[in-house]
């Protein structure tokens, strides 16, 4: 069973504490944001008014088309599943930026670098969940599940 992060964006207010959570345990440069819960609506849906929030952040792909573009071999896909961004190999080509499906790769602009979600993988390997899981999300609409080979 690989390590997984699963989002119910039906059940997403937007607080964007998990946007927070992650600035926070990541350190991430400013204006670098490894989550984002965006707004999609109002819209009308079957004569009723909807808004919905996205978050977008990396999924961890089964096969990260970001890795297989990376010229640097700075992006790789754990045991557990957890696709890693070494950003001491990237060159800042962005060619993951633009591979990724999920808009979820950014751009360090000061280190001329890309960023992604690491999944906290410093915290999984300790038996902890991702800063976004770990009870932040008020909606609880964060779930995460770790591989048995994520303590290696």
């Amino acid at each position: 069973m690989p390590t997984t992060i699963t989002i119910d964006e039906k059940a997403c207010w937007g607080c964007r504490t998990c946007e927070l959570a992650c600035k926070q345990e990541m350190r991430s440069a400013v204006g670098v944001r490894l989550i984002v819960v965006g707004e999609d609506g109002p819209r009308i849906e079957n004569g009723k008014p909807v808004f919905t929030y996205r978050v977008h952040m990396c999924r961890h792909c089964d096969d990260p088309t970001c890795a297989d573009v990376c010229p640097e071999d700075a992006i790789s896909k754990r045991a557990d599943g957890i696709v890693v961004l070494d950003d001491t190999l990237c060159s800042g080509c962005r060619a993951c930026i633009a591979a990724c499906p999920y808009d979820a790769i950014d751009f360090d602009a000061n280190r001329d670098v890309a960023q992604k979600c690491n999944l906290c993988h410093h915290r999984v390997d300790q038996g902890l969940v991702p800063a976004c899981a770990d009870n932040i999300c008020l909606a609880h609409c964060i779930g995460f599940k770790s591989s048995p080979d994520s303590l290696t």
